[in-house]
């Protein structure tokens, strides 16, 4: 398969980071109201107000002289708003994603820096595939990791009214970074201000940041063990758990109760096993003692997944199911599994089709996100709640049964 191109990386790099930003608030003294508040101010003013701030958590002149020199970048207001890869569907986008380079590239690096990987899941008990999967999708593996400055695309995204909470805690995390000499001004990185070669956000980077090579400087955008670390804690923080499976595929019988499939409902495998779900190969199901959700990303007739709670933590690292399913499974194949079958699903709807189908769910009264052909998570529970309704199948699919029946 081709290396995607650099634009959509690019576009990835963002998507992946948004959640971690609202999970990191308290690393600035102030709240999300005044930050809402604010935006959209005089921007001089604007900037002032965030220097007092600055300032008050302590940061130096060095990072106040920064501030001073950031300015807006239209750019990164048109990427923001421009992300529509994922209105691919998962087997679209993990195929174009889960590539030979980054399969290749993947294993030859947990061999050669197996020592940090080993130390990562020692100290923090994330698997080394886990870390080699959000390494080759970020950036792979360090050679594409952005250049827009980062603190311009974070006061521009803060300053900006749409999701102003989600980047103004970054910005003094980021100051702080640059007084302490730790990266400089003018540093280079994704377009929603992450950084480095995993793409982690100023409040992670300075929280979490691990100096893996013993070298007295944690850089994140050229010290492999650095990353390796550094990432292996940012997931441990979210959450992970030691020695517990986070996604497998099974194979779901031809009927069965589809309204209890779906990440979030989670079952004892052996409930799953009465059900008829088996092993991919179509083994029986071993209870593990752990429960999880059944998640079928393009219906009941196509792919289908366990996921268990440390798929959970994927979603603190990027909201997006087909991105996080995606990642899960190129960590799965990196540690020995095989590409996922693809099943037979259901032709699905795009583009302005997917679109009319969201607008008339909105006009009920459900909220989805925006009128915008992506398949996100608000979407595909409303059209459970509607198949439930109308009797049909709830495995969460758009159809053109379903958009007629509406």
């Amino acid at each position: 398969m081709r290396l995607p191109s650099k634009a959509l990386i690019a576009i990835l790099f963002a998507t992946a980071a948004l959640p971690a930003a609202a999970q990191d608030t308290a690393a600035v003294p102030q709240s999300a109201t005044a930050a809402a508040l604010e935006c959209g101010d005089d921007f001089a003013t604007w900037k002032q107000n965030l220097a007092n701030e600055a300032r008050t958590a302590g940061v130096g002149e060095k990072g106040l002289s920064a501030l001073a020199n950031a300015t807006l970048d239209q750019k990164v207001l048109d990427r923001d708003r421009a992300q529509g890869v994922f209105s691919q569907t998962f087997t679209q986008f993990s195929e174009r994603m889960i590539s030979d380079y980054r399969l290749k590239h993947g294993a030859a690096n947990l061999q050669k820096y197996g020592t940090y990987f080993a130390k990562g899941e020692q100290d923090y008990g994330v698997p080394g595939p886990v870390v080699a999967a959000f390494w080759a999708l970020e950036t792979d593996f360090g050679a594409v990791q952005g250049n827009f400055n980062s603190l311009n695309a974070l006061v521009t995204l803060a300053h900006d009214c749409r999701r102003p909470d989600l980047f103004r805690p970054q910005i003094v995390p980021l100051m702080t970074l640059i007084d302490r000499n730790v990266l400089p001004a003018d540093v280079k990185g994704a377009w929603a201000g992450e950084i480095g070669q995993t793409q982690i956000l100023p409040s992670d980077y300075l929280a979490r940041g691990v100096d893996g090579d013993g070298d007295g400087i944690v850089d994140l955008r050229n010290s492999p063990a650095d990353v390796i670390l550094t990432t292996a804690r940012k997931i441990e923080s979210r959450g992970w758990k030691r020695g517990e499976p986070w996604v497998q595929e099974i194979r779901v019988p031809a009927e069965m109760d589809w309204a209890l499939t779906g990440r979030t409902n989670k079952l004892p495998l052996a409930d799953w096993a009465k059900m008829g779900i088996t092993n991919r190969d179509g083994s029986a199901l071993q209870d593990n003692g752990l429960k999880a959700g059944v998640v079928l990303p393009m219906g009941r007739k196509g792919p289908a997944f366990l996921t268990y709670e440390n798929y959970d933590v994927y979603l603190e690292w990027n909201q997006s199911a087909t991105y996080t399913l995606t990642a899960a499974h190129l960590a799965a194949r990196l540690a020995g599994q095989p590409a996922f079958d693809r099943g037979n699903p259901d032709a699905g709807l795009t583009g302005d089709a997917m679109k009319a189908l969201q607008q008339k769910l909105h006009d009920k009264g459900y909220d989805v996100g925006g009128i915008d052909g992506i398949l996100g998570t608000n979407t595909r529970e409303a059209i459970r709640q509607e198949q439930m309704r109308l009797k049909l199948p709830v495995d969460g699919w758009p159809t053109d049964e379903l958009l007629a029946d509406l």
